[in-house]
């Protein structure tokens, strides 16, 4: 398979999880997992509790914390049909516990529902590509790789990365660069785009790639690291619906958290992290207008924030898993029923 120039696999930096079969096994190491086990425990241990894996992947965080409670149920979410097979054969010591579900995370609520279960006590979001996705040549992530533009991390339904290039307005295309990708250059890679693709239409990776290095000009690409990143990031976003479904599934899955029960979201770029900030800052603040001596019945917070600020991956972790170099983690625990 083809690599093309000036990128290196360590440069996607995204979620990175566990591939039991292939290549990525062998050097997969679950992010920030010591630091995940630590702040869901307080919610799962010594009893019947239940975690959502809302973004299962290959299984290593999901692995870990049925290890760690043996009274542990684990339903787990993922849109990839691939993920959730490999995950089930690493998750088979666990079968009796466990229900995979595929499913992208904004249906949290509904997969709850016909499991019976109104009430969870953890949440994890491992947000992003996968090691499995980003590894595998033929799904089109990686801009390291020549492939077909596909980027579905449902590979069985949706439009692919070479559909949106081919068939968006410009100005369409320019938004969603500037806005998923918070590419600088994003009308002008969008006009590059219209031209190129009326000679003939976008299939592969390696066209998209040899174009960005045309459109952007040479001084952004030797400070601004590689000038394909943004716009990949931003195809990824676009074709998995990727903000959309999070802005979503963070209401709906802390809805579904019980009182004690604690959510963990590790998000890779600042587009997810702004909005988990967003969201668990608004609830772990009091309603009470701030010129009350006293708090009202039912305006104070629902959550307790768990770290402060969003909490890095070391220095060592970085050192042996590279994709942990742009995590963000933020957790909270639920201390109050929703008004």
């Amino acid at each position: 398979m083809k690599r093309l120039p000036g990128a290196t696999d360590g440069d996607e930096t995204d979620s990175d999880h566990a591939d039991p079969e292939g290549q990525a096994g062998a050097r997969h190491v679950p992010v920030l997992l010591p630091r995940v086990l630590d702040l869901l425990e307080p919610a799962l241990a010594g009893r019947p509790a239940v975690v959502v894996d809302a973004t299962l992947g290959m299984g290593g965080h999901s692995a870990a914390l049925l290890a760690a409670h043996p009274q542990l149920t684990l339903v787990g979410l993922d849109r990839d049909p691939q993920a959730l097979e490999l995950a089930g054969r690493r998750l088979t010591a666990h079968a009796d516990r466990v229900h995979l579900v595929h499913a992208v995370y904004d249906e949290i609520a509904d997969v709850l529902g016909e499991l019976g279960l109104p009430r969870v006590d953890g949440i994890l979001f491992d947000l992003g590509v996968s090691s499995l996705q980003l590894d595998a040549d033929e799904r089109g992530f990686s801009y390291s790789r020549d492939s077909d533009l596909d980027m579905r991390m449902d590979p069985t339904t949706g439009p692919t990365a070479a559909d949106v290039l081919n068939t968006y307005a410009v100005p369409d295309l320019a938004r969603i660069l500037r806005e998923y990708g918070e590419e600088r250059f994003a009308g002008r890679i969008a006009s590059a785009v219209a031209r190129r693709r009326a000679e003939r239409p976008f299939t592969r990776s390696a066209e998209l790639v040899e174009l960005l290095y045309a459109a952007v000009p040479a001084a952004s690409r030797r400070t601004g690291g590689h000038p394909a990143k943004r716009t990949f990031q931003a195809l990824r976003i676009e074709v998995n619906r990727e903000l959309e479904a999070l802005r979503a599934a963070l209401p709906a899955a802390l809805g579904s958290l019980a009182v004690g029960g604690r959510m963990v979201v590790l998000a890779y770029h600042s587009l997810e992290d702004r909005m988990v900030k967003r969201e668990l800052a608004a609830r772990a603040a009091s309603r009470t207008p701030v010129d009350l001596p006293v708090e009202l019945p039912g305006h104070g917070p629902e959550l307790r924030l768990l770290v402060r600020g969003a909490e890095s991956a070391t220095e060592d972790e970085i050192t042996d898993n590279p994709r942990a170099a742009s995590v963000r983690l933020r957790a909270a625990e639920r201390v109050r029923e929703a008004a």
